[in-house]
């Protein structure tokens, strides 16, 4: 059977067809198809038969299963191939392989369902000798636990189970005795972590225990022992939240009050942590000013550690004046933030407890709790006012410590600025307005300014008497917020900032809507900004060579009968000279032109009016602001100051150029009261008028005279005696209209002074305006009054008239030759007027000023030259009014000033030669503004023709009865 078995596994390796399929290609086309091989197999066999041909199988197949068939076959063949005989022997094989297969399948279905019965007896016992070999286990090792649970360990276990109890309860106390002994060293451990709740804790923990295992004589001093540690680790205590005061850290203050809350000491905490600041106050400002101190000394001996504070800050070089009060401020600052930082660490725990949890205290616990925030709260508020004025006291002690009289003034600006910033942060520390602080700083500063205004105007002086009145060439477009100095005025400027440090970003601004301690709570210092260097800024307001552009240059000396002097802005609207406003409706080009010839604009058209001393007054006002808007309790001592400056280039002007006794009392009222009366103000208030005043400054001179200046002198540079420049024409028009210029300035700036000036000193800033600046333009009556006087010979013109014969019979068609001598002066003045316009342009007020003056001049010498006629006819009388017509309208085409100024002054003078003696009383009465000599005259000359002598008696008395009250 195994034999059998061995074949078919060894034949199986290859299917019938596979074999086939190994023999040779001639071999294979004798191969029987698969239905002739279905049908030999499936042909019935007879069981004999079938028997008869396994039996001829030979034995040599049954041998074992190393038998090689196919070589055993291969070595029976003949020689000599027969495929016949081949074919027949290999369908013999077939046979007998076919009846070897189906004996096997035979047997194998006949001895199947034994198989299957004996196979399925071998897996039940199987499983039953698996089910029997774990109950035997299970059974062994139920027996031994048995054994040993009733017999060995029983009473083993009791024994054993009773002393370890007891050696666990000596273990403990053991390790307890241990950790006791050993909490100093972890003590220590944890303070030097600061770990101080930790500490505290396990110092109450270790008392306790010590308490209960006081029966042990090892640890019977280990209480009094504990208590000391604990003490210790109060004053610890004391220490870590003393440094709290100048450096807040939020989880070191954190663990220090959980310390000071597991000790039930909060009240007593909150008593020591402003001691501590108070302490801290003190001690920063000393170490600061201290280190200054001795840094500047050097190698002095001086005890400066020895000193008071007070004492202190007296040494303070002026070097080191700044620096230190910056690093004071920096200083004083982190203390108060520290105190602020504190206050808001309480809040929001105060806020964390408030908050309802579900596990509610003990009535009594919570109302201690309420009572120490209580009391904690009220402390901390009732201290911001108390830190605050230590504070305050310190910085004022600083502060008058040293003399800043002498002080540069962008120094003394940084000074007021660090102060104001200081005072800012007082307002938002405490709603303080720091009435110590702005005292100190007050006294300092009235000091401060009354020494500089001095020195200023001093300055002033010197720049007056230096000053050659030429003209500053400036941009047409200049303006006084241009300069540095008003720069502070163009933005919205919180007392904080520096004037030095006016470029402020859109950053800055956005930042300074939230308060100081909201910028700095975590790092930076709002005294920071002081220390950094200034940049120096340039100024763009100087014109090149006096002109904006080549172009302009080259316009302004075109012939201006052309249109091309024209700029184009007056082409297309006249600009107003006074205002600077163009008029809503476009003028025509005869306007234009007649503007142009009255302004003699030969120079740059709008371009302001000033000199250098003009824009350093203006420099000086600004400072002063900047002062004022710092420090506003001075104020009214700087708008005082300066009205000074203004009152005192007002005097100089008018005192170089306009003061003439001579011209003064022509009676043309070129002087009003207004104008007067403020000369004499500036002249008893500012000027010293002691021509020794100079020598008497060695023996002290009184307060009074200390704010007094000299009066200023002309310098010798300037010529005011030349008739070809029309009497220092250019220089004049310079000093007055650079003086109008200042004057619009201060107009400007009223309302920023009002907005400084204190509600109860506001009337005087009022006055100032009303009587001093609006007064600065009446000034060109006086000084061009001068130059009129001078341009035109009115003496040579009245010894003409005087020769002319007026008690003619006949009527002249021809006028005099003083009328021609006289027009050929205003030809000349005209044309000096253009010369002198090329120095300097001159404004159409001016020049109106001027041809006023002339002709008012040149008229009232007529009305003389003809009130000095002894005889004179109807015919001459005639003649008069020839002249004067023919006068009128030659000056008509010269200027374009109208009306003609006192034409009705004369041309009524000529006619009342022919009133009758009634209407000749009332002319006398009514028309004051002649002379007595010249009404005198009028009537003298009247009498004959139609005035007899009695008339004339009684109109002399009249006239006589009018001078009465004047003499």
């Amino acid at each position: 059977m195994q034999k059998i078995k061995s074949l078919m596994a060894r034949q199986g390796l290859k299917s019938p067809q596979e074999s086939m399929a190994d023999l040779s290609p001639v071999e294979n086309l004798r191969i029987p198809s698969k239905e002739e091989l279905r049908e030999l197999r499936q042909q019935p066999i007879d069981p004999q038969a079938e028997q008869e041909i396994i039996d001829s199988i030979g034995e040599v197949y049954f041998s074992n299963d190393s038998f090689d068939m196919v070589q055993h076959e291969l070595e029976k063949l003949p020689p000599e191939l027969n495929l016949q005989e081949l074919e027949e022997y290999r369908d013999k094989l077939k046979r007998q392989q076919a009846a070897v297969s189906k004996r096997v399948a035979d047997l194998i279905l006949e001895k199947q369902p034994s198989y299957v019965k004996e196979l399925e007896r071998v897996t039940a016992l199987q499983t039953n000798l698996q089910l029997a070999a774990v109950i035997c286990t299970n059974a062994r090792r139920q027996l031994n636990v048995a054994k040993a649970g009733f017999t060995e360990a029983s009473l083993g276990l009791l024994a054993n189970q009773r002393r370890r109890q007891l050696l666990t309860g000596l273990l403990k106390s053991l390790r307890t005795i241990k950790t006791l002994q050993r909490t100093d060293v972890r003590l220590s451990e944890m303070l030097e972590e600061e770990d101080y709740p930790g500490a505290i804790q396990l110092c109450l923990e270790c008392q306790k225990a010590a308490s209960t295992f006081k029966h042990y004589s090892c640890i019977s001093e280990l209480n009094s022992k504990l208590q000391d540690t604990l003490e210790q680790i109060e004053e610890q205590l004391d220490v870590a939240l003393s440094k709290t005061c100048k450096h807040f850290d939020v989880l070191h203050y954190t663990k220090v009050q959980m310390a000071y809350t597991l000790l039930g000491k909060t009240q007593t905490a909150m008593d020591q942590l402003h001691m501590h600041f108070t302490q801290a106050i003190h001690n920063t400002v000393f170490q600061v000013v201290l280190g200054y101190v001795e840094l500047c000394a050097g190698n002095a001996d001086t005890k400066f550690q020895k000193m008071q504070y007070k004492d202190l800050c007296t040494h303070i070089t002026l070097d080191s004046y700044i620096p230190c009060l910056t690093d004071l401020c920096k200083a004083l600052w982190e203390v108060m933030l520290s105190y602020h930082r504190t206050m808001q660490w309480h809040e929001e725990k105060d806020k964390q407890e408030t908050t309802p949890t579900p596990d509610e205290p003990l009535a009594a616990k919570s109302d201690e709790l309420t009572v120490d925030r209580s009391y904690v709260k009220k402390k901390l508020e009732h201290g911001l006012s108390r830190i605050w004025q230590d504070v305050q006291l310190k910085v004022k002690s600083y502060i008058l410590g040293t003399d800043m009289s002498n002080f540069k003034y962008d120094d003394f600006i940084v000074v007021l600025d660090v102060i104001s910033r200081l005072m800012q942060v007082g307002e938002e520390f405490c709603g303080s307005k720091s009435e110590v602080l702005q005292e100190s700083i007050k006294r300092q500063s009235v000091n401060y300014f009354k020494n500089y205004h001095r020195a200023r105007l001093e300055e002033l002086r010197m720049f007056l008497e230096n000053e050659t009145w030429e003209l500053c060439p400036v941009k047409s477009n200049f303006n006084i917020a241009q300069l540095h100095e008003f720069k502070f005025m163009g933005q919205c400027r919180s007392p904080s900032m520096s004037p030095s440090r006016q470029a402020a970003s859109s950053s800055y601004a956005a930042r300074e809507e939230l308060s100081l301690f909201q910028q700095f709570l975590q790092d930076g210092n709002p005294f920071e900004m002081h220390i950094e260097q200034k940049e120096e800024e340039t100024e763009d307001v100087l014109a090149s060579n006096g002109y904006e552009s080549d172009e302009l240059e080259k316009s302004v000396y075109q012939e201006y009968d052309s249109d091309s002097d024209v700029p184009e802005e007056l082409k297309q609207d006249y600009v107003d000279e006074q205002t600077g406003d163009a008029p809503l409706k476009s003028v025509s080009r005869e306007t234009i032109r007649s503007k142009r010839k009255s302004d003699y604009c030969l120079n740059k058209a709008n371009a302001p009016i000033l000199t250098n001393t003009t824009l350093n007054v203006i420099r000086l006002v600004g400072k002063y602001m900047q002062m004022m808007n710092i420090l506003k309790p001075i104020a009214f001592d700087v708008i005082h100051c300066v009205s000074q400056l203004f009152d005192y280039y007002l005097y100089a002007v008018y005192t170089f150029f306009g003061r003439n006794d001579m011209y003064e009392s022509s009676g043309l009222g070129l002087i009003s009261s207004r104008l007067r009366t403020t000369l004499n103000r500036i002249q008893e208030s500012l000027i010293d008028m002691d021509p020794v005043g100079e020598n008497v400054g060695v023996h002290g001179p009184t307060e009074d005279r200390k704010e007094k200046v000299p009066s200023p002198h002309l310098s010798q540079l300037v010529v005011l005696t030349n008739s070809e420049t029309l009497y220092g024409l250019a220089q004049r028009v310079v000093a007055t209209e650079s003086l109008a210029f200042l004057a619009e300035q201060f107009e400007s700036l009223q309302s920023h002074l009002d907005a400084m000036m204190p509600a109860a000193k506001k009337p005087f800033l009022q006055q100032f305006y009303s009587q001093t600046v609006s007064t600065a333009s009446e000034l060109r009556k006086p000084i061009y009054w001068i130059v009129a006087a001078k341009a035109i010979d009115y003496e040579q013109m009245l010894l003409m008239m005087a020769g002319v014969k007026w008690d003619i019979r006949e009527i002249m068609s021809q006028h005099n030759i003083y009328v021609d001598v006289l027009l050929k002066e205003f030809e000349q003045f005209n044309k000096r007027l253009g010369e002198v316009s090329r120095q300097v342009r001159i404004p159409l007020p001016v020049s109106n000023v001027l041809w006023e003056h002339c002709i008012r001049l040149a008229n009232r010498t007529l009305v003389e030259g003809y009130a000095n006629v002894k005889k004179c006819s109807n015919e001459g009388r005639a003649l008069m009014q020839l002249d004067f017509q023919q006068f009128l309208m030659k000056l008509e085409k010269l200027t374009d000033l109208r009306p003609i100024p006192d034409k009705e002054f004369v041309e009524t003078y000529i006619k009342a030669y022919y009133l009758t003696e009634n209407d000749m009383e009332q002319f006398i009465k009514n028309h004051r503004e002649y002379s007595m000599k010249q009404l005198a005259n009028l009537v003298n000359v009247c009498l004959g023709s139609h005035i007899n002598k009695k008339a004339r008696q009684k109109l002399l008395a009249a006239i006589d009865d009018i001078d009465r009250p004047k003499r």
